[in-house]
């Protein structure tokens, strides 16, 4: 069986009570801005749906590193799932991915 990425699919928002729906087993994950598709997060993980919820924006300001202020808001994201068997396979899948990404881009320029 061969594996495909899901849809896209938008970043859910805890504030307006939408869940994320992502599988609990190793693979890839890729995130882009909804608005322009640039590349937010790419990696692969242990556990897709434990990996997706923890992303977050760095703090804007130093007060926020110490639990004052507002949490930072994410902008609106969209995100895709890419299952594999294990965290080795997903490893590999990842790497491939990328060179073929910097293959085209030397190619395209």
């Amino acid at each position: 069986m061969i594996a495909n990425w899901t849809e896209w699919k938008s970043y859910p928002r805890a504030a307006r009570g939408e869940k994320l729906e992502a599988p609990i087993s190793p693979g890839i994950y890729e995130v882009r801005h909804a608005a322009s598709g640039a590349l937010f997060a790419f990696d692969s993980a242990d556990n897709l749906a434990q990996a997706l919820a923890k992303l977050s924006v760095a703090p804007k300001s130093l007060a926020s590193w110490f639990g004052k202020g507002a949490p930072a808001n994410l902008p609106e994201l969209e995100y895709r799932t890419f299952s594999t068997t294990t965290r080795a396979n997903a490893r590999i899948a990842a790497a491939r991915m990328i060179d073929r990404r910097e293959t085209y881009l030397r190619g395209a320029a």
